[in-house]
């Protein structure tokens, strides 16, 4: 067993202790290999484990029923949804680049818009001030402009 104990600059916005220049990340290990190939390793792991933790937050956590085949059902629909409002977020680029799937239901996915229709075309209508409105347009255009399969 060994303990690997990470030592890193605090990341803008992060709370801050007094007198504190460093955040320690500490984990025990029996793993053999190189310290570095570990500790990346284990970063990984964590984004993982941020995954799972936020798909717990939305449809994991009610899973339907004790049938195998329902919950592999629900299972596959929540994994989907998920990667698509990752997707939604990438493509809306700027601050929901990396946001949490909570934020992207807040800011993309209940967007406080009207469908409008004039001169025979539809027409999506956003609130003058509402603070995501760039990025929401941005994820949109790009996403009318992934061509068409027939």
């Amino acid at each position: 067993m060994r303990l690997i104990v990470r030592r890193v600059r605090p990341t803008p916005g992060s709370q801050l202790a007094l007198f504190a220049t460093y955040d320690y990340h500490a984990f025990v290990t029996d793993r053999p290999g190189q310290r570095l190939d570990i500790e990346a390793d284990h970063r990984r792991h964590a984004i993982v484990e941020q995954s799972i933790a936020e798909l717990k937050s939305a449809g994991l956590a009610h899973m339907p029923s004790s049938s195998f085949t329902a919950n592999a059902a629900w299972l596959a629909l929540t994994v989907m949804a998920h990667n698509l409002g990752r997707a939604v977020g990438l493509l809306a680029d700027g601050p929901l680049h990396r946001a949490t799937a909570t934020t992207l239901r807040r800011a993309v996915f209940t967007v406080p818009g009207r469908l409008v229709r004039s001169a025979r075309r539809w027409r999506l209508r956003l609130p003058a001030g509402w603070p995501w409105a760039a990025q929401f347009t941005t994820a949109l255009s790009a996403i009318i402009a992934i061509p068409a399969r027939c």
